[in-house]
């Protein structure tokens, strides 16, 4: 078949079942995304406002369903713009399959518009090195099947990530007589296994346990390995705790769901893993977040706990701390395997009887019981533990949550429920600012029949508000609430706990707090859009805004000033402190003495 490069990607996307492929038409994609046109039937091209908005569009659209989309972006500004969404996705193991427009072959070095050229002919690639799985930059146009295939198999296989396909502009245009390979061809089969003397050895150790824990990260969600951990947690009667990307793995309302562990986590969570004398933890990188920058006893204590790991890659087992049993395999097939184990060891147990899972309540009633101050509070302004009971009640079981930094991420982690994997989307490895409202956009996209709402402060919604006009021309319904504090308050509470003084983080205009008014904003974009400043209007509201069957904006004034401004605090977290603030610092060292290497 006698094809354009840019035809051969359209083929190979539609042939790999991507509906949608999103970005911005640079003139150094424009090969690409005509050939586009004559397969508008089976791949919609996404407008965004912004090459970064394109990559978290599809990264939001992964995390919720599964599946990749593409991206496209010319060379030069736009290509360099999608830096941000692909860390956030690469840290977050998402994948997304980005094209970028690349200097024609026979003018590499030249300097062509918008080249990058200095240290290397046509070098954008080396931008975008760490943080894919692999690039490619094809030379000929009966090399892209290849390329594809090779890709699309890279970037799902294993632990998934973005790769990068750099096109250059004569190859996109160029023809040549290929076969479009079907991506599934290509692909692997099954899932990694753990050892099975290895497992044995863990399913007596999970048995054997006093006091065992369960620590759910990301690969539990990436897996679809929900079923099978609740399965093995209720065999044993153990509490299961999460992660920041493992927050759904199991449903919250659980009797052994033991809520969160880490920074900004649970006291049950953290009491929990810090007292366990076996702790299985199955697709987590134990990151400083997740292990309170390590120090013995916030979160974990390893050793004396002896440390079952399961990972899908070895480089994460023993990285961080010392291991009983490592198990190199797929989360899914590790639980299965591992249940079918601790079955041929001990029958399902009557954990309610036993004084572990009374304890484990009592501490989840002290957690609640910790929140309730500000989760009920009536004082106004509101503060974000209280806005987020009111929407929580307004908003279905299954809705889909999506947040990206600040403030707003740790109070939906604490006091937003979900009941489903794939529920609570956050950019929880790299933390980015303004990976809410297009991620919010791209899980609407892969979910048209679920509620899906954004949640972001002022600060995180600045940065990509202005996807609120793709909003608008997909008429996606998405609900998008806004935290509005005037500044960048969670900054300004760690400022406040580190050195006991903020330094530019509020936002302010004649000595006065400053906003713009986003919900005007929003109407002027064509949307549903008010303000509240009430708890009693935050439920209607959000009513109203849902009623509307498309883009709304819900704009919430809440408290700047501490305590009631912020997240109930739990864990520790390594953030070095100068010597001229000697009370502060004395503290840091005192953490820092008890981190476990």
């Amino acid at each position: 078949m006698l094809l354009t490069g840019g035809q051969i990607v359209a083929e190979f996307l539609a042939k790999a079942g991507v509906p949608y492929v999103a970005g911005i038409p640079g003139h150094g994609i424009w090969a690409v995304l005509d050939a586009f046109v004559d397969y508008r039937d089976r791949l919609k091209v996404i407008q965004a406002m912004h090459e970064q908005s394109a990559v978290h569009l599809a990264d939001g659209y992964y995390r919720a369903s599964g599946r990749p989309l593409a991206v496209f972006t010319s060379i030069g500004p736009g290509a360099t713009n999608t830096v941000v969404g692909m860390a956030t996705a690469y840290v977050d193991s998402t994948a997304v399959l980005l094209v970028t427009g690349s200097p024609h072959t026979y003018m590499r070095g030249r300097t062509v518009l918008q080249e990058i050229e200095r240290a290397q002919w046509a070098n954008f690639p080396r931008v975008l090195e760490p943080i894919t799985k692999q690039t490619w930059q094809p030379s000929r146009v009966d090399q892209l099947p290849f390329v594809l295939q090779r890709a699309w198999s890279q970037m799902v296989s294993g632990r998934p990530g973005p790769v990068h396909l750099d096109l250059p502009m004569d190859v996109q245009a160029d023809s040549a007589e290929v076969e479009v390979p079907a991506p599934a061809a290509y692909l692997p089969h099954g899932r990694p296994r753990p050892d099975a003397q290895a497992t044995e050895r863990a399913a007596q150790l999970l048995v054997a346990a006093e006091r065992p824990v369960i620590v759910a990260g990301g690969g539990v969600i990436l897996a679809d390995a929900a079923q099978e951990l609740a399965a093995l947690a209720e065999h044993l009667g153990v509490p299961v705790v999460t992660t920041w990307m493992g927050k759904g793995a199991i449903p919250e309302d659980h009797e052994l769901n033991g809520w969160s562990v880490g920074v900004t986590a649970s006291t049950s969570g953290n009491a929990l893993a810090a007292s366990a004398d076996v702790l299985l933890a199955v697709g987590c990188r134990f990151t400083d977040w997740s292990a309170s920058s390590y120090r013995k006893g916030a979160s974990f204590a390893i050793p004396p706990t002896k440390l079952i790991q399961v990972d899908l890659e070895a480089r994460e087992i023993g990285k961080n701390y010392p291991v009983e049993i490592g198990l190199l395999a797929d989360a899914r097939a590790a639980l299965v395997d591992l249940l079918a184990a601790v079955g041929q060891l001990t029958p399902a147990r009557a954990y309610r009887k036993r004084a572990y899972f009374a304890e484990m309540q009592e501490l989840k009633a002290d957690w609640d019981r910790a929140c309730s101050e500000r989760r009920d509070s009536d004082a106004l302004p509101m503060t974000q533990a209280r806005a987020t009971k009111e929407l929580r009640a307004a908003l279905d079981r299954r809705a889909i949550v999506v947040t990206g930094a600040g403030l707003v991420q740790g109070v939906i982690r604490q006091e937003f429920p979900v009941y489903e994997p794939r529920t609570h989307l956050t950019s929880g490895g790299f933390s980015t600012m303004g990976f809410t409202v297009p991620a919010a956009l791209g899980a609407k996209l892969a979910a048209p029949d679920r509620q899906v709402v954004g949640i972001a402060g002022d600060g995180d919604f600045m940065q990509t508000m202005q996807e609120l006009a793709l909003a608008a021309m997909e008429d996606l319904a998405v609900l998008f609430v806004i935290y509005n504090n005037a500044g960048w308050i969670s900054i300004k509470g760690g400022q406040l706990a580190n050195f006991g003084r903020p330094a530019a983080v509020e936002f302010n205009r004649g000595g006065q707090a400053y906003t713009p008014h986003f919900a005007h904003i929003a109407r002027d974009f064509g949307v549903h859009g008010e303000r509240v400043e009430a708890p009693s209007e935050v439920g209607p509201a959000v009513k109203r805004a849902l009623a509307t069957d498309g883009p709304a904006v819900v704009e919430i004034m809440v408290s700047r000033d501490f305590p009631a401004a912020g997240t109930a605090q739990t864990g520790w977290w390594d953030v070095p402190v100068p010597g001229y603030h000697p009370d502060q610092r004395t503290a840091y060292e005192q953490g820092r003495a008890e981190e476990q290497p």
